[in-house]
């Protein structure tokens, strides 16, 4: 260590840290806090959400070309018209043929068809998931895809194509203009169980929905209650009419989804109500509000009715 010791290299480092302070002006100023971000007002919440809305109906609604009933046994498919079940024109001629068996839908592809099931060809008969359930298998033909349906108790092809007349010619989304006072709190109130309720849709079937209660109100001066069903844990989805259904609005429903919140209220927000497919294509089924889900008053806000009358059933 030298003449220096231990001694000295206990001064020298606070003697530097001295001199290097002074010649940078003091200490160094602590960095300002980061800037949070500022939160979304209920208006931008109301635009984002019907824009998200508007491109998922495109993809997943609007491109609805067809729904083929199956019967039981043999339902031959392809785009010739010899088939039972006659495929837009850009499929085989023939496609293969779905068997049905009870509950059972089960696909034998033709020989020489290309179709793929999540981007593997499908070369053998196979059991198809339908979509009353997750993990509904998905049959695809160049940009045509093709579904199993379930309607109440029945069973139907359904068909996706984004080339089709339907989606070629639809006319779009309209909306009224986001105002505030149809955005409310409303109170959960629970029933003494939750139960399951049979359901009415469009095409006459009886489908089957969760519910656990009814959520109660304050909209244009007037105290109003709605059964929501229940999707998922705290998760409400409302079919309902108004006294504008018909008029302004579309005449069988229209939907609103909110969540639960811990304090037992919920938002409901009724810009964000909107129109059910079956407004703008024949061939979506739709649950029919219950009785007690149609509002005496006039809910201007949300979606508009679709410009033209779709006939159900195609």
């Amino acid at each position: 260590m030298g003449q220096w010791g231990n001694g000295a290299m206990k001064y020298t480092a606070p003697l530097t840290l001295l001199v290097f302070v002074a010649a940078c002006g003091g200490a160094p100023k602590e960095a300002p806090p980061a800037a949070q971000p500022v939160a979304d007002t209920p208006a931008q919440v109301a635009e984002k959400w019907r824009a998200k809305h508007e491109t998922d109906y495109r993809r997943d609604w609007v491109t609805i070309a067809g729904l083929h009933p199956l019967k039981p046994g043999i339902n031959t498919a392809g785009s010739a018209p010899t088939n039972q079940i006659q495929l837009p024109a850009s499929t085989p001629a023939t496609l293969g043929r779905f068997v049905v068996t009870g509950a059972r839908v089960r696909f034998e592809p033709a020989k020489g068809a290309t179709v793929l099931l999540r981007d593997q060809p499908v070369t053998a008969a196979i059991d198809l998931k339908d979509d009353a359930g997750s993990g509904t298998d998905t049959l695809a033909i160049g940009d045509v895809r093709l579904v199993v349906h379930v309607s109440g108790t029945s069973r139907s092809l359904r068909v996706r194509d984004p080339n089709g007349p339907l989606a070629k010619g639809f006319l779009g989304f309209t909306w009224f203009p986001i105002d505030e006072h149809y955005r409310v709190t409303g109170r959960f109130i629970k029933d003494a169980a939750p139960r399951p309720m049979k359901v009415l849709n469009t095409l006459g079937d009886v489908d089957e929905y969760n519910t656990e209660g009814v959520v109660e109100f304050e909209l244009l001066g007037q105290t109003l209650r709605l059964r929501p069903f229940t999707t998922r844990p705290k998760r409400f989805y409302f079919v309902f009419r108004d006294a504008s259904s018909g008029q302004e609005t579309y005449e069988t429903a229209r939907f609103l989804y909110s969540d639960l919140l811990d304090d037992g209220t919920t938002v409901l927000d009724f810009n964000q109500a909107y129109n059910p497919p079956c407004a703008f294509n024949p061939y979506t089924t739709c649950p029919i509000p219950l009785r007690e889900n149609r509002l005496p008053v006039k809910v201007l806000a949300g979606e508009k009715a679709y410009p033209i009358k779709v006939k159900q059933g195609g």
